[in-house]
Parts: C-alpha cells; structure tokens; sequence
C-alpha cells in the first residue's frame, strides 16, 4: 500500500517502501513511474532483499503525486530533500535516464546524498546550448495545451521507433498525460550544460556510478565519459542492457555490490 509524504510547497508524493538497510530512492526518468514501469518496481524489491530500504516514488506529476502546482527542478529537488528526511535523514539516490539528471542536481544543491548510481543520462555536449533550446521549446508546447505534440516534441530527439512504439502501445494514453512533469527532466538536463561541468558539480564528492548498456545509443556512453572526466569520484560500469533499457535481477546486482562497497 502506498505511503505519501508532503512536500516543502505542500504537494503530496506517493511512495512505496521496501526492506531495511542503507537507505536508497529510486528517481524516475522521462515517463516512468511507479505504476508504469513495472521493472524498476521489481528491481526495488530484489534490491530490498539485499539488505537496503528502498523508495521508489512518483515524481510530481504522475501517479499518486499527480496533483502539483508547478513541475521545476527545484520542485523535484524539494520532493527529493523531503524523501531523504523521511528515509532518515540521507541517501544513496539512482538515477534513470534524465533522473539522473535530477540526481546530479540534487547531490550539487548540498543534499545529504550518500552515494549516486546513474543510468544512462543522456548529456548533450558539455557547455552546448541545446539543452536550453530544448527546455524552451518544450514549455512552449507545454503552454499550448496539445498533449500530443509535447510528447513527440520530447522525443524528437529520440530514435524514431522508440515513438512509433510509445504510439502504438497501449500505454500512449498515459504518456499523454506527463507532459508538464517532463519540464524537470528538460531543466536539468540544460542545467548540465548551464556552466563547465567540473564546476557545476563541484560539490559532488560522494562515490558516484555512471551506468550503460552494454548496447546502447553513441550518446550514452559520451555521457558517461563526461561524469567520470568532471567527478574525480565517478568512475563508469557497463551492464547487460540494450535499446535503454535492463532487467530488474541485474540492476539490483549491480546496485547493491556499488552499494554495499
């Protein structure tokens, strides 16, 4: 059964929690969440059983935190502090796709993060300014109401089979409702670009694990690359995994011996 926590603006955040240990929260990408993507739900529960209490959350926007005034990036990174608090008062937090991202974000606002475990973050070059040409032209289209159109625009980029699937499976309907949440993940990704990587993440000193598949699209491992160059604490792993995606038993694998060390 799920549990909620409030907010620092009073926006309430739906959370499951499994298993005790070492703290870790789960921070979705683009249109995860926790009733659309079953595998991280499983992948929490093996990660659990390792030895870890795990909280895997809807990001404001989706599922049971659907009800939000407004989808910043300070707004995640305030729903991320009060999440820390309640798993005792600091973290490890695992980052998919553009969560990690948000991930990043949090660790060089100063929160209590203990360790970072990011998936695929899909930098754009560093110092380029597509990141904030891209966040400007999805609040545009955010702004215009049509749901559809925000969901191709953010995938534009994307490789194209990956929206003729989106489109053609029955979870398009559901997708069509993320639009505003996906403000966050575009902020943060500009904000990667927003100043030279080494000192914007300056602060960033915790053990940091910057995660690819083993097949993957060019811009993934480039990303990681870019972690591990601008985090002396970084360093870079590959795992099986294809087309952005992984399987619940080998993330949890691979996050709980990250973890544990």
């Amino acid at each position: 059964m799920s549990e909620f926590a409030i907010s620092k603006d009073g926006t309430r955040i739906g959370y499951d929690q499994y298993g005790e240990g070492p703290a870790v929260i789960l921070v979705g990408g683009a249109m995860q969440f926790r009733g659309f993507d079953p595998n991280t739900v499983e992948m929490a529960k093996l990660l659990a059983a390792k030895g870890f209490t795990v909280l895997n959350y809807d990001r404001r926007g989706r599922g049971e935190s659907a009800e939000a005034l407004s989808f910043s990036l300070k707004d995640n990174i305030d729903d991320l502090a009060t999440l820390i608090d309640i798993a005792g008062g600091k973290a490890a937090l695992f980052g998919s796709s553009s969560g990690g991202s948000i991930s990043l974000a949090a660790a060089a606002a100063g929160l209590p993060v203990t360790k970072l475990a990011l998936w695929e973050t899909p930098l754009s070059d560093e110092l380029g300014t597509g990141g904030a040409e891209f966040f400007a032209g999805l609040q545009e289209k955010i702004a215009s109401g049509d749901k559809a159109a925000t969901i191709e625009y953010y995938m534009k980029d994307m490789p194209p089979e990956w929206l003729a699937g989106a489109k053609n499976s029955p979870g398009w309907p559901t997708m069509l409702e993320l639009g505003p949440s996906l403000s966050a993940d575009a902020e943060s990704l500009a904000w990667t670009q927003s100043a030279p990587r080494a000192q914007l993440w300056s602060g960033i000193t915790q053990p940091t694990l910057a995660i690819v598949g083993e097949q993957t699209i060019p811009i993934m491992p480039k990303a990681a690359d870019s972690i591990v160059a601008n985090i002396p604490s970084a360093r870079k792993a590959t795992i099986p995994g294809a087309n952005h995606g992984w399987e619940p038993g080998v993330m949890a694998d691979a996050l709980a011996e990250f973890l544990a060390e």
